[in-house]
């Protein structure tokens, strides 16, 4: 995996949020400001062992002197959650520039923010956001008891969260899906749903959510991509804006074959989660596979994530970013 633009930090200090959560603030080595970003946004940290994850930022967006990232400490981590459990302060990490692909909606009348576990990250930085512009908003924290559950001392005590922070421990799913209805109900068909954390939590809460107010109002964040079916994949073309045009072979992806022929694309996760090589459509339609774009995005068919989607179509015409 590569990334574009790396940025050496240093970590400056370092939090034990729970058992199994530590945050790391991070500062650039050579002093310049990181920030500051869009709230929801992640970045890619390649850690000692020199595997890259991304990571959600989780402080306060217009800080421009550091950046905040969790890391959860996974039972079955294949070398990076755990690696970064292992950093000290003054150690040096590789990051990429941060992107954001769960972004707040400029139109919403109210905004709903719901957290289970360690998916408390990006929205956290987002009720900060929304706190700043004095936008109406709840964010609710699901998760299964107080002790693992990150950031409570800030949630609680933080003026600013007291009245829109609503804490959900060890709550069963019954008791979850109530809490869920009647937040519904005070909705209205302007109002948007941001949600992180495990796959069928946030399959619960779309499930909720999605039938009374469209797909297009649902943001969700993504950390683990699904497993695809590719019983059915044909071969198709690629025509990029300046003209070559390249043939995708059943069991290849749009990328392996740029890559294989000597076109560059900015990469990161290649599971189709980071949003890293997203590209614009010009001609055709996509068949998306990914977990980054939008639902709007994906129903215009305007972008495409090179490294999971295929075409529905004969041939695409796409235009890198």
């Amino acid at each position: 995996m590569t990334m574009n633009q790396t940025i050496q930090v240093r970590v400056a200090e370092i939090t034990r949020e729970t058992p199994d959560i530590r945050t790391l603030r991070l500062v650039r080595v050579d002093g310049a400001p990181l920030g500051p970003y869009t709230a929801g946004a992640h970045v890619d940290v390649v850690g000692p062992t020199g595997v890259l994850r991304q990571y959600s930022l989780c402080g306060v967006p217009d800080e421009i002197s550091s950046l905040l990232i969790a890391v959860k400490k996974e039972p079955a981590s294949r070398g990076g959650s755990a690696a970064l459990h292992d950093v000290e302060v003054g150690d040096v990490l590789a990051i990429g520039e941060p992107r954001n692909l769960l972004t707040l909606a400029e139109d919403a009348d109210r905004h709903l923010l719901v957290a289970g576990g360690i998916g408390i990250t990006p929205l956290l930085s987002m009720a900060h956001e929304l706190h700043a512009r004095a936008a109406e908003f709840e964010l609710h924290y699901f998760a299964r008891s107080r002790e693992q559950a990150a950031f409570v001392d800030l949630l609680e005590c933080e003026a600013k969260f007291r009245d829109r922070v609503h804490l959900h421990f060890g709550k069963p799913i019954d008791e979850r899906a109530r809490v869920l209805d009647e937040l519904r109900a005070e909705l209205t068909e302007a109002s948007h749903v941001y949600t992180c954390g495990p796959e069928p939590f946030m399959d619960h809460v779309r499930s909720i959510f999605e039938p009374e107010l469209g797909s297009a109002h649902i943001h969700i964040e993504h950390f683990v991509a699904p497993e695809i079916d590719t019983s059915t994949d044909r071969p198709f073309t690629v025509e990029l804006d300046t003209g070559e045009v390249f043939n995708v072979p059943v069991g290849r992806s749009i990328l392996a074959v740029l890559e294989d022929n000597g076109i560059e694309v900015f990469k990161s996760c290649t599971e189709g989660i980071c949003g890293s090589c997203v590209s614009g459509v010009l001609e055709g339609i996509p068949e998306h596979r990914d977990q980054c774009l939008p639902a709007a995005t994906k129903a215009a068919n305007t972008e495409i994530a090179l490294c999971v989607s295929r075409a529905l179509s004969e041939k695409l015409v796409i235009e890198l970013y």
